[in-house]
Parts: C-alpha cells; structure tokens; sequence
C-alpha cells in the first residue's frame, strides 16, 4: 500500500532513510536549509573552503520526494502530522525523525556567547581570514583534532591551540594517540591536556589550571538533540534522546522512527551507540527498510550494527585509520600519513557517493541486507 512517509531533517540520516524508501511510496522531506550539508567536511569549510554541501534538489531529482524548506515546530502524535514555522502542516501515514544533533555550549558560561561551533563553520573563516592571533579549539574529540589541525596547517597567520579534558583522541589506539600527538606538534598546535574550561568570554578562556587568551574560541566539546521529540510527548532519555525499540520504532509509539544522533539506538553485542556520520546513514538505511517491510505486512528483523574503523583527518596530507572492533573498542592496526589521508578522502567522497546510489536506485546500496532488514554498517565509518 502507498504510504505518505514524511522525514523531518536532512542530515546524513534524514536523506539516506528519503532516498532508500521504496518509489511507491510518497515522501516528504522537511528541513529549514536548502542545501545538504557535509558535517564531515566542516572542518575544511573553517579553513576556508568554499563550500561543504549540495543543493537538495539535486540529491533528489528524479524521485517522488518533496522537498518543504521551513523548520518543523510541532509534532501531533495523535492526529499524525507536523506543524511547521511557516503555518503548514503536513499529514503523515509514518514519521522519520532525524533531526541529529548539534554542538552543545549550554554547559560552559560564555560558550554559547563567545565560541564557534562546527555549525557555524562559514561564519568562523570569514573571521579568520580577517587577520591573525589565536584560536583555541576547545575539546579534544576526533571533531576539535580535525579543526586544530585543519587550521594549524592553512590559517597559518593564526596560532592553534587544543584544549582537551584529557589526551586528544583518547578512544584511539595508543599507535593512534602518539601519531595524533606527532602531527598536532608538527603543525605548530599547543596542546592543553587534562584542562577543563569553567567560562569563556571575549578575551579566551577561563580553566582550572589558569586563563589562556584566545581571539576566537572554537567549541566542540559536547552534543545535544533539539527538544521537539521530548516537546511532542516521544518517549525520551535524560539526553532528550527519543528512546526506540530494536527496530528504531519509538518506545511510545511505534508510527515513529527516530535514527541518526536524535535516537538513543542501542545494537546487539555492542550496547550504545555513539553519534556520528558513521551510525546515521545505516539507521537511515534501516528505518527505510522496516517502513517498505511493514507496508508489505511484514515485521522487519532487528537492528544490526558493527563497527569498522575510525578516521580522523590531520590536514590535506595526513590523517589517521584506527581499526576497531565490533564495539568500537580500537584494535592495533593503525594507518597513517598520506595513505591515510587518501583513505580519508575516499571516505568523504563515499558518503555522497552513497546518497547518490540510493536516489538512482534505492536499496541497491549495501548498507542493509534486503529485508531481513538487519545490518547496515559503512565500510569506514566517521565521527560527527
């Protein structure tokens, strides 16, 4: 039976579950940006690339899907259909909800007043293409290496700074952990370890081991999910996380898939997943799957994930692949330099390139075993 499948949010997750949704059904794809953005790429966007993302009309073209540019604001569960800011409201026969996450700068005074974000990438070089000084990037996850090094290596008139909670890319091997040392050193980067930030204001930061002065301050510390779900009475975590069953189904109501970082998605064998590119196109994947399988009177198989790898670029020439377990544990096997950095692109090229497939072809991808509806897992998957 055709079904009206609407999807709030184009992200990695959002327009991978659009895109695999079987042609007969009519889809709605609703977020407020015209443009797919590359969250993974952001970093380069910083260090003055043009441009990190593609029209939404191009990703779709040739599809039955809608595309609605305005900003979901209401979600009535009971009567199925979502409110928008521009007065619209759209019906649906099932929801996807994949609104992901952003940078989260409501835990530190100042953060929020002070601090770019990876969001907000365009803004930051334009203001460092304005002259030099310093620029502290703010935690030391896979997200803040990237911007340190990125913009060690191409806004040379500016001094980098890391400052991190503990060692940078703790989840790393140790052969990772030292390779990522090496290069952040190389690149001229100072590294603030075991440092926690209590404010920032105008002038840097204020931190438990003294004041570091800083001209612009890049925050990347932690992630949060927009409150809708939660506002929309979804059954959520004290993250604000919709908590989903083991078909992403909402635990309160199962007309609703929730993927991507808005989830609280846990797989068998490994527990928790984390937020990232990485898990959010195959929770894509899968809700699209389970909405074809249902519209069929079929019940779907159970989510299904493991992880592969890990990369973290380090400029335009070096980087690091850090193998890991199913659980995302980090194994020994490291790749670094250009090699690496090869891998790397491939990566970000493969995400599009996916997207792509899946507009010409839906399902033909393999990111899920057609339906059992289990497994979709990337080859090499990304951090946020």
């Amino acid at each position: 039976m055709k079904q009206h499948i609407v999807v709030i949010g184009a992200g990695y997750a959002g327009l991978t579950a659009a895109l695999r949704v079987s042609r007969r059904h009519r889809v709605t794809l609703i977020d407020p940006k015209t443009r797919f953005s590359e969250r993974i790429r952001l970093h380069e966007v910083a260090a003055g690339r043009r441009s990190a993302g593609v029209p939404l009309r191009e990703l779709v073209a040739g599809r039955d899907i809608s595309t609605v540019t305005a900003r979901a604001v209401a979600i009535d569960l009971a009567g199925r259909s979502v409110s928008l800011d521009d007065g619209t409201v759209v019906r649906y026969d099932r929801l996807v909800y994949a609104l992901g996450s952003r940078t989260d700068t409501a835990g530190v005074p100042g953060a929020a007043d002070h601090a770019y974000t990876v969001e907000r990438a365009g803004e930051l070089g334009a203001r460092l293409a304005e002259g030099g000084g310093t620029v502290a990037v703010v935690g030391g996850g896979l997200t803040g290496i990237e911007l340190a090094a990125e913009l060690a290596e191409s806004a040379t008139s500016w001094e980098t700074r890391l400052v991190t909670g503990q060692e940078p890319g703790a989840g790393l091997s140790p052969a990772g952990r030292r390779h990522v040392a090496a290069a952040l050193e190389r690149l001229g980067t100072r590294v603030h370890t075991n440092t926690r930030v209590t404010a920032v204001h105008p002038h840097g930061l204020s931190t438990d081991h003294g004041e570091i002065p800083a001209d612009v301050v890049v925050w990347t510390a932690a992630l949060t999910v927009p409150p809708l779900a939660a506002a929309a009475g979804l059954a959520v975590d004290a993250r604000g996380r919709a908590l989903v069953d083991a078909t992403l189904r909402s635990n309160s109501h199962p007309d609703v898939f929730v993927v991507g970082d808005a989830a609280r998605v846990s797989a068998p064998g490994i527990g928790e997943l984390r937020m990232a590119c990485a898990t959010a196109m195959p929770t894509g994947a899968y809700a699209a799957e389970a909405i074809d399988a249902l519209s069929r009177g079929r019940q779907p198989g159970p989510f299904r994930f493991r992880y592969v790898a890990q990369s973290v670029s380090l400029g335009r020439n070096d980087a690091v692949i850090q193998a890991v377990r199913a659980d995302d544990s980090p194994h020994h096997l490291v790749i670094t330099g250009r090699p690496a950095a090869r891998i790397n692109e491939w990566i970000n090229r493969y995400t599009l390139g996916a997207l792509n497939a899946e507009r010409r072809r839906p399902g033909t991808y393999r990111w899920a075993k057609p339906l059992r509806t289990t497994a979709p897992s990337a080859p090499l998957p990304r951090h946020p």
